[in-house]
């Protein structure tokens, strides 16, 4: 589907692109700093989620500042024939943030499922990392964690305002 922004939806996303505000109503004050309509806000939001001109609309926090501070990639070689019931298995864990499949890269990478797990110590991520172990069994045939070394910014496509 091929989505065409016009003026309103650039300026939509420029006020939105950093992150909503913070506040009760986030929508109805991008709609006051750009000088239009809460309700149009929404529906071209919505409309642009919709057509993929925007990926999403979600929570980003920033783990270092609620106080987890061990934060680590693990990285699993799962059964490609294991993997979608893997992942989704992974995923309902509340410490993991995303879980995802990735190619192997043989014979020096032999994992595919990733998923990111949260703590407040290396001890916990362990801990936590245990319960993913046990919860998988012999379909993990090995794994891995790369623990965080420092705070990267991610950010998406940023238009020139």
């Amino acid at each position: 589907m091929s989505y065409v922004l016009d003026d309103l939806d650039r300026r939509i996303i420029t006020a939105t692109q950093a992150g909503l505000p913070l506040c009760a109503e986030p929508y109805h004050e991008v709609a006051r700093q750009i000088g239009c309509d809460p309700g149009e806000v929404m529906a071209r939001m919505t409309k642009m989620l919709e057509a993929g001109a925007i990926r999403r609309i979600g929570v980003v926090p920033n783990h270092y500042k609620l106080g987890y501070t061990a934060n680590g990639m693990t990285v699993w070689d799962v059964a490609d024939d294991d993997i979608q019931a893997a992942g989704r298995e992974i995923g309902n864990f509340d410490f993991v943030s995303h879980c995802y499949h990735r190619p192997r890269h043989l014979p020096h990478w032999p994992y595919n499922l990733f998923a990111m797990v949260h703590g407040k110590s290396t001890e916990e991520v362990a801990e936590k990392v245990n319960s993913i172990a046990e919860a998988l069994g012999p379909r993990a045939r090995g794994h891995q964690v790369l623990l965080s070394t420092k705070i990267l910014k991610k950010t998406g496509l940023r238009l020139a305002a």
